[in-house]
């Protein structure tokens, strides 16, 4: 069974086609990665799959679970961790997670167990208790991460999420991600980065105005791309079609550049 499957998926906003026919699935134990220029479709499609928005046509599901038939389970099985950080401003993290615990109903001992390795591992402790809305953009990202991983989840779901990080941080990042898979769990995640991407996705799909112009390994990429050895940010500007927007780009700034 596949961690996740997304079989031609449809969702507009009016004249607006953000996702159209896409079709995709995530293997267990696989780093997927989606890719893609802003507005391509990528965080539209992560919520059609997590049952935030209804699709006008097409199925999502999660370990064989309808998104829509049964989003409650869906969540139970997902640590997702959203583009946006939708946290609450006036509790400070341990108030998050405690309250989070609470909803999932998770064991006290292993939830705080896991809390103060995640808080240690990500040099969180001097912002544990201070107000959320007091915290910077990458220390909001971290509360977002432990938040996801409080009820050890099978499917890990991130959504642009080295945004804000150090680099430390993003290196514990990246481990985080490789643990989990190599525990048996499978990761979805959107990121602008192709360093990240080459680095640590099994496969990609790219996106581009909602449609699914590339999709496989490395390899699979560089032939639908026909450019051998290529790396993965030129194959992206090939497949995008954005190597001569780029091109263009750069001529007129160094012309700009050399009056």
């Amino acid at each position: 069974m596949a961690a996740v499957e997304i079989e031609n998926l449809v969702k507009s906003f009016g004249s607006l086609v953000a996702v159209s026919d896409v079709t995709f699935q995530v293997r267990e134990g696989e780093i997927y990665g989606i890719l893609g220029p802003n507005g391509a479709g990528k965080t539209t499609t992560i919520k059609c799959l997590m049952g935030l928005l209804d699709p006008d046509s097409g199925a999502s599901k999660i370990y064989g679970i309808s998104s829509l038939d049964d989003p409650i389970e869906v969540k139970r099985l997902v640590g997702y961790v959203p583009e946006e950080h939708h946290l609450y401003d006036s509790l400070t993290p341990r108030e998050l997670f405690e309250f989070i615990a609470s909803i999932r109903e998770l064991p006290s001992e292993r939830v705080n167990k896991r809390i103060k390795e995640m808080v240690k591992a990500l040099d969180f402790e001097r912002y544990f208790d201070s107000m959320i809305v007091t915290l910077s953009q990458g220390n909001k990202q971290k509360t977002m991460l432990i938040s996801a991983l409080l009820h050890a989840p099978t499917l890990l779901i991130l959504d642009e999420p080295f945004a804000g990080l150090d680099v430390r941080t993003a290196k514990i990042m990246k481990d985080i991600i490789k643990i989990h898979v190599e525990g048996g769990g499978s990761v979805l995640l959107s990121t602008h980065i192709m360093e990240v991407a080459q680095g640590l996705c099994d496969r990609v799909g790219i996106l581009d105005d909602g449609v699914m112009v590339g999709e496989g390994t490395i390899e699979d990429l560089r032939s639908q791309a026909h450019e051998e050895g290529a790396t993965l940010e030129k194959i992206f500007l090939r497949l995008t079609e954005q190597e001569e927007e780029v091109q263009i780009g750069v001529d007129a700034l160094r012309e700009a550049l050399s009056d």
